[in-house]
């Protein structure tokens, strides 16, 4: 399986207009080029004119509702017209309670990748069968103190716990990483692929950054193949 990169836009100044373009630009180049599957997260105003320069845009969120008279929800059935491949579920930032993320999970032929904050959540989570699973201590997103190299353990015991209920799903890492060692650290411990907001979405040179990224997952993968 290919290494995965999902970057959050979250709602910086670069998650939206010009600078939101040229880094879904750099995306689907790198993509092209590269072993690493690259997902962007990205606010629901920016998902229809993203997904036509990259082809792996997910939205973040939507409402476990719907159609219908919801004023200010944004429901599966609009993200799907937008253009979204996927869903962005429980990040720290906006949490939901499990019967939401359940419903949504049925109600949906797009992939959901939901976010976890400890390795006890990943493992309730992955029974609800989403797509893929990110497990992010709350403490570390942001400070660019990688949980991959501060808590370990979190990583580790996750892959354990997800994996008694569910041998096949990816399991991502996020919170902190800010550094391609962080991601190659993450590897090595067992995730399958990263989530990334500031590191990238504050750089001075996003793009880079992106590549950075990009190039130190795939190589990670080789190797350990070789």
């Amino acid at each position: 399986m290919k290494p995965i990169l999902v970057v959050n836009y979250k709602a910086y100044p670069s998650s939206h207009g010009e600078p939101a373009a040229r880094i879904a630009e750099k995306a689907a180049e790198l993509a092209s080029t590269h072993n690493v599957r690259i997902i962007l997260a990205v606010p629901a105003t920016e998902v229809y004119r993203l997904s036509k320069i990259h082809d792996d845009i997910f939205i973040q969120g939507v409402k476990p509702v719907p159609q219908g008279a919801y004023t200010g929800s944004i429901t599966v059935e609009m993200a799907v017209s937008a253009g979204a491949r996927g869903i962005l579920l429980n990040h720290s930032e906006n949490k939901m309670l499990y019967r939401d993320i359940q419903h949504i999970i049925q109600r949906t032929s797009l992939e959901t990748l939901v976010c976890a904050e400890t390795p006890e959540e990943a493992a309730a989570v992955s029974m609800l069968k989403p797509s893929m699973i990110a497990v992010e201590p709350p403490e570390l997103i942001g400070t660019g103190i990688p949980v991959s190299k501060a808590k370990p353990e979190i990583i580790i015991n996750t892959v354990e716990l997800v994996r008694k209920h569910n041998p096949d799903i990816p399991i991502l890492t996020g919170a902190g990483i800010s550094e391609p060692d962080d991601a190659v650290k993450a590897l090595q411990l067992g995730s399958q692929g990263i989530l990334v907001a500031s590191s990238i979405m504050k750089a001075s040179q996003p793009e880079a950054k992106l590549e950075q990224f990009t190039e130190a997952l795939e190589k990670t993968v080789n190797l350990n193949a070789s």
